[in-house]
């Protein structure tokens, strides 16, 4: 006990403590797929680059979303090659076919409503392998 009289002592930190590192700007966000820096990703260059070849068989998976869209009801088309005139002709193809409105997505192609059936016929058609 430290009297009104009598000096108080010296308060020592422990050395793993206050050696923790709290801030530092050196390292920045990392991609943990590839381990670089998220600003030079070298997966995102060739996810982006949409350039992934077509298989001679294409596996496509179907799934329906509604969250996030106001209640509204998509059927998401995913699994398929990373390939923009593929996506794009196919999204094209499928709308026409739907009488839907669509779009193509990082996944692959969506499309407006509860069409599962429609395009599950229509890919089988076409001789994808179509699941779910």
């Amino acid at each position: 006990m430290v009297g009104y009289r009598e000096r108080p002592r010296a308060i020592h930190f422990h050395p793993q403590l206050s050696s923790r590192l709290v801030y530092s700007t050196d390292g920045g966000r990392v991609c943990p797929k590839c381990g670089w820096p998220i600003g030079n990703c070298q997966c995102s260059k060739t996810l982006s680059s949409g350039k992934e070849a077509v298989p001679d068989r294409v596996v496509a998976k179907l799934r329906m979303e509604k969250k996030g869209r106001g209640g509204k009801t998509v059927t998401v088309i995913y699994g398929l090659p990373n390939n923009e005139p593929f996506l794009k002709t196919l999204c094209g193809e499928l709308k026409k076919s739907c009488g839907c409105g669509g779009a193509i997505t990082e996944d692959g192609v969506e499309l407006q409503g509860e069409l599962r059936d429609r395009v599950r016929a229509y890919l089988e058609k076409k001789g994808f392998l179509v699941k779910g």
